[in-house]
């Protein structure tokens, strides 16, 4: 006879039992809302948090990380929303259109909701998950079995619900900024679910920011319709989270274009997984990062790129520089699937250590089932050129200053993608920003 073995609960797993089992029947939603809450969490039940046992979780040991489970973020009171008035200061010079949240609640009274575009709907997850509206793509964009995701599903309370129709270009990106209070430690889940029709055109910027101790799980769905034009940059900055994990599920159609970013500067543990499917042929997708950490600081890319259609290319390139004793993370994976030939995949990252403590772990793969393809894959890690750095030191630049510039020069590979100006402008600004801080 077979002895079925359990592992123990931690207690921060026992505290998501038990916030889960006091907090579901508040939680928005019902019929199929509520199933698929008690679906998830039944999933997270049975595997508990991922640990270093799980493949795609052995660089960050979720189970040993996560020491507590703080309870759900409470509506924002009038102090938090007060806090976040200010926030975004980084961006402030982006001609966007701001969607904010305070501890995962839309605030509409901080908003920009007045005169909205033509075939763009902007409205609160929360209130339509309350009200029954029709969220088909719910939970189904890019299916899963990832813990965290699952997490997200059984827990999520508020985020954006937002519709481009099809043909509709926006004028302005849509800034969705999530800004953390801080008044108390807590859990917060927003839930985002995000439609390009067909031939639309959009840009969503989202950032994470704030103060305080907060655990945070995001999920962003996104659907690009065929021949859809999306970019989407994802901002991690200072407050962003004690612990962070953020999961974007996209879907992209045929003829469609695609681009990613991924900017972390914040945040002690930080995960960013990028979960792509591309659907229809002939799109073409670029998805980088650029990552800067100094102290302790934990930060992990993990992106499976998922060919699922024929003559698709996609461009995956990112880059960390690391001080003191931080520590970087990617793992990339390229999928082709049997019948998606032709395709076109280039995968690279690339890591600065600027320090003896620094660590970067790579690990690219490739999983090819296809014979009429062009993939590959590399990986760089080490310190600052000291040719180059003697180089500009004998033209009378100072040491220090010499190092921001190769610095700038190494990081600026990877911002130069992003395609809106202003926006770039604003990252590398932050770039500099952060080595001033490190001297």
């Amino acid at each position: 006879m077979n002895a079925e073995v359990r592992p123990i609960k931690t207690a921060a797993e026992s505290a998501l039992s038990a916030h889960f089992a006091a907090a579901k029947g508040a939680l928005p939603g019902a019929g199929a809302v509520v199933a698929l809450r008690e679906d998830a969490f039944g999933r997270f039940e049975r595997a508990g948090l991922p640990s270093r046992r799980v493949e795609e979780w052995k660089y960050t040991d979720l189970r040993a990380l996560m020491r507590e489970a703080p309870p759900l973020a409470a509506p924002p009171a009038a102090a938090a929303k007060a806090r976040a008035a200010g926030a975004g200061a980084a961006l402030a010079d982006l001609e966007a259109r701001r969607i904010i949240f305070v501890d995962g609640a839309f605030v509409a009274e901080l908003s920009d909701l007045g005169g909205l575009e033509s075939g763009l709907t902007v409205g609160s997850m929360a209130a339509a998950l309350a009200q029954g509206a029709p969220l088909g793509h719910l939970g189904k964009v890019v299916p899963s079995d990832d813990v965290a995701v699952a997490l997200n599903t059984a827990f999520m309370g508020d985020g954006a619900v937002i519709a481009v129709a099809a043909g509709a270009t926006l004028a302005r990106p849509i800034h969705l900024l999530f800004v953390n209070s801080g008044l108390r430690p807590a859990a917060i889940f927003p839930r985002s679910l995000i439609v390009v029709e067909r031939g639309a055109r959009a840009m969503i910027v989202e950032s994470h920011e704030g103060a305080g101790a907060d655990h945070v799980n995001a999920v962003l769905e996104l659907v690009v319709d065929d021949e859809a034009h999306v970019d989407h940059v994802k901002l991690t900055g200072e407050g962003a989270g004690l612990l962070h994990v953020s999961s974007l599920m996209a879907s992209v159609g045929a003829r469609a274009r695609f681009n990613a970013f991924l900017f972390t500067t914040g945040g002690e543990i930080v995960r960013n997984q990028l979960f792509v499917r591309f659907a229809g042929p002939d799109t073409v997708a670029g998805i980088r990062g650029a990552t800067l950490l100094r102290g302790r600081q934990h930060a992990d890319v993990t992106l499976v790129a998922d060919h699922a259609a024929g003559a698709c290319t996609s461009r995956e390139t990112f880059k960390s520089v690391l001080d003191g004793s931080a520590r970087s993370i990617f793992q990339g994976k390229i999928i082709v699937r049997p019948h998606a030939q032709k395709t076109d995949a280039r995968m690279a990252t690339h890591a600065l250590l600027l320090t003896d403590e620094a660590e970067a772990d790579n690990k690219p793969e490739l999983e090819i089932y296809a014979d009429d393809v062009q993939c590959g894959h590399g990986a760089t890690s080490g310190a600052l050129d000291q040719g180059l750095l003697f180089y500009l030191k004998s033209r009378g630049i100072p040491e220090k200053e010499a190092e921001m510039l190769l610095i700038q020069a190494f990081i600026a590979g990877a911002v130069e993608g992003i395609e809106h100006a202003g926006l770039r402008d604003a990252l590398m600004d932050q770039v500099v920003a952060w080595l001033r801080g490190r001297q």
